[in-house]
């Protein structure tokens, strides 16, 4: 028996090499199409020039990501318990959307093309394109020539819900059509009924742009819970996958985790872990940062010193570091804000503004601020004067007009207005008293330290000067105990001064 058994297998062995290499010889795509329907990561290196027109850029967390979603795909094929539902972490730029939401969905096809999958976002925007891709790969000639078995079906072909047929030629050469699997789109604030998928995705329920409204945060929640929960078709199977930077404390990453009876299998990769290395998960894969990075390449030193800058301290510790914690006191190192006697020339002034955080009375206890900045060519952010005090509203206006005055015209004056009616009369009240003056309202939005933090990058970066007066020990008083300090409206008037120079600022980090 022992004979025979060992005679047998490499007779096996031969003839399914034997199949290979004829295959091969028949077909050239054949041995490349083994490896593409084998391993997700040669498929998106295979298939990238199909999504993208930029070079692919290779990298070890992609390569480990790559494992984690065939892992995940193969237990839901093969009708396996779940064992977990998936949650990954990753910086913006990191190639998280194109790995997930469009080319996982697409190589499952290639391997078990009648899976199910139902993805989201925080905007149908951004669902939708992601679909499209998906598509767009599908109808390319590449993927044509190499899987020309596989097709949307022409009746069911929209972003929103396509479906994949799978034509099969029988013995008697007659081509048959079989019903394969589909991609139905949606996002938190659309609604969806009588979908259901084995594997579903979720990617960025949260723009960064609307992370600190609670209202936002609490809708993608409720569309976790509510809405996406109930879409699977086998609770027993079917498997969730989350993707996202970390964007608040109690964003939909930390709403799954608090779950206790939830098993989810987290994956957190830091941008870089000289700051945030107790964040990373699982902590063995410390091994592949190179000079504390995730990636060389996409996320450099000096493009991570950009992100913080645009990003502010809060946004850099989420997006990057995966840790949202809202900043503490100190933030704001007030030792490296420099004090200097003489003005600058007029020549190397870039724009000037004043922003006015008022007050409701006298008496109320918070002071009406008003903080003057001046954006220079060397990139120093200069203020040369700051007027605060608690006065009635007859008396405020009348300073507000009177600094106006000597402010001069190259001087922009921003009034805050602050929620409800109360707020929109009195900023009109000012503006219609600087008649004459360059001179607008400002609604701001989101917690105030939130707002200060971009403002106290630069002061750490050195980037704050003052001119001398009798106002800078208040002003750095209140900064060095912020957003502890009792009063908070010289940070705020500050950070609405100093966002009104910068204007809206995007990061920019490779794809």
């Amino acid at each position: 028996m022992v004979e025979t058994l060992t005679i047998e297998k490499p007779k096996k062995e031969a003839t399914d090499k034997t199949l290979i290499i004829r295959e091969a010889l028949k077909n050239p795509h054949y041995t490349i199409k083994k490896q593409v329907m084998g391993n997700l990561f040669y498929f998106i290196q295979y298939f990238w020039d199909t999504y993208s027109g930029d070079e692919f850029i290779a990298n070890w967390h992609i390569r480990k990501l790559c494992k984690e979603l065939e892992e995940v795909a193969r237990r839901v094929a093969e009708n396996k318990p779940k064992e977990y539902d998936l949650i990954i972490n990753v910086p913006p730029g990191t190639t998280k959307t194109a790995l997930v939401s469009i080319m996982f969905p697409v190589w499952c096809w290639t391997n078990w093309y009648w899976l199910r999958f139902m993805t989201s976002s925080h905007s149908s925007t951004l669902s939708l394109e992601s679909a499209e891709y998906s598509r767009d790969i599908i109808r390319s000639d590449k993927f044509k020539q190499m899987f020309p078995e596989l097709e949307i079906r022409q009746d069911k072909d929209v972003k929103s819900n396509f479906r994949i047929v799978k034509k099969v030629k029988s013995f008697k050469g007659v081509m048959s059509v079989t019903q394969g699997g589909s991609r139905v789109s949606t996002s938190v604030a659309a609604r969806i009924i009588g979908f259901h998928a084995h594997i579903i995705i979720w990617d960025d329920l949260i723009d960064p742009a609307g992370a600190i409204s609670e209202a936002e945060m609490r809708k993608a929640i409720s569309h976790l819970d509510q809405t996406l929960s109930q879409r699977k078709v086998n609770r027993k199977i079917s498997v969730t996958v989350g993707v996202m930077q970390r964007l608040g404390q109690n964003d939909p990453t930390q709403h799954l985790l608090s779950k206790e009876k939830k098993k989810i299998r987290h994956i957190c990769l830091p941008g870089e872990i000289s700051n945030y290395g107790k964040y990373l998960k699982p902590p063995e894969w410390k091994k592949y940062y190179v000079d504390d990075l995730l990636d060389t390449k996409r996320m450099t030193w000096s493009i991570l010193d950009e992100m913080l800058v645009d990003l502010g301290q809060y946004g850099y510790a989420g997006q990057v570091g995966q840790n949202p914690s809202p900043p503490g006191g100190g933030m704001f190192k007030v030792d490296h804000i420099s004090i200097r006697d003489q003005f600058p020339p007029s020549d190397q002034i870039v724009q000037v503004v004043r922003y006015w955080d008022k007050a409701g009375t006298k008496d109320g206890g918070a002071y009406t601020v008003g903080v003057k900045m001046i954006k220079l060519k060397s990139g120093i952010y200069l203020i040369p004067d700051i007027k605060r005090g608690q006065w009635a509203s007859e008396e405020r206006e009348k300073i507000i007009k009177q600094t106006a005055e000597a402010d001069g015209q190259r001087c922009k004056v921003y009034v805050e207005q602050e929620p409800g009616s109360g707020g929109k009369e009195s900023a009109d009240g000012t503006i219609r008293n600087l008649v004459g003056f360059s001179v607008y309202k400002d609604r701001p939005t989101g917690d105030k330290v939130y707002r200060a933090d971009p403002y106290s990058v630069q002061v750490n970066l050195g980037m704050v000067q003052m001119m001398k007066g009798g106002w800078n020990q208040a002003y750095i008083e209140e900064l060095e105990l912020f957003p502890n300090s009792t009063f908070k409206d010289q940070t705020d008037a500050s950070s609405g001064a100093f966002n009104k120079l910068v204007g809206k600022r995007k990061v920019r980090v490779g794809r």
